[in-house]
């Protein structure tokens, strides 16, 4: 069995024949063909919920699909921003809500959202890069962890940023052998430390990135010779980047709308 850094390599190294290999596949070409016909035509949030194929297409792209169910919950992350795009998904812990309010901003853009580039060639680009760490983490749990830090790691300017996103914190964890007590402490202790341990613009260096990303995957897989489900630490749903207060409100939002 090869290693799970020899795995990351072997996507790594060639990503453009990779992501060319999972939009050959039928069911992730069904569904872009299906996506890029009629993005354009949506034009409301009503629009965007009511078409069940462009909803979960968009959400997939953004690591969100197992929020789907969260019809009330998805709807309010839309609606509420404000003109300087803030609003109640940028006030969550996970920075992948704001993203997604982001590229889908019907709240300021209204009829024009769906004619961006955001909307459009990039949420496919998103959805062929997430299927293809998710096919990755079926058989490694480790590879799927290092090419999403990879993926987000030049968006990480400080170290709430790292704590914000339970997969990046994961990797960073992991990479530096920090102990489970200090992963368990106070957010602002586990700041401190993390600004004690590692040069943030480090992450904006590719090479400085893959060989964190080295040292990632190889303490990863001596500590986890059992690894956890693959998506265990990426799905929103499983308490990752959501607190138990939120869900009971996604609940309330559920009953309500």
């Amino acid at each position: 069995m090869t290693s799970t850094y020899v795995n990351y390599q072997i996507i790594a190294s060639n990503l453009p024949r990779s992501i060319e290999r999972v939009a050959d596949q039928p069911l992730v070409s069904r569904e872009t063909e299906y996506y890029q016909s009629r993005i354009a035509d949506i034009k409301t949030i009503d629009d965007f919920m009511a078409d069940e194929r462009i909803y979960n297409y968009a959400l997939k792209a953004h690591g969100l699909e197992d929020m789907a169910y969260a019809k009330a919950f998805i709807r309010k992350i839309l609606e509420d921003r404000n003109a300087d795009g803030e609003g109640f998904a940028t006030r969550l812990s996970d920075a992948r809500y704001g993203r997604f309010a982001a590229v889908f901003d019907f709240a300021r853009f209204g009829e024009t959202t769906t004619s961006f580039t955001r909307t459009q060639q990039g949420t496919v680009d998103l959805y062929m890069r997430q299927t293809l760490e998710e096919q990755a983490g079926e058989d490694d749990t480790g590879v799927r962890l290092a090419l999403y830090f990879e993926r987000n790691a030049a968006s990480i300017t400080n170290v709430f940023g790292i704590l914000a996103d339970e997969a990046i914190a994961q990797v960073v964890r992991t990479a530096l052998g920090i102990p489970q007590e200090v992963a368990a402490s106070d957010i602002d202790k586990q700041a401190a430390f993390l600004e004690s341990r590692i040069d943030i613009a480090d992450f904006q260096d590719p090479e400085k990135v893959a060989q964190f990303l080295q040292r990632f995957t190889a303490l990863w897989e001596l500590e986890n010779a059992n690894n956890l489900p693959a998506n265990a630490l990426l799905a929103p749903n499983a308490g990752f980047g959501i607190s138990g207060d939120l869900l009971m409100q996604i609940n309330s939002l559920r009953r309500g709308g």
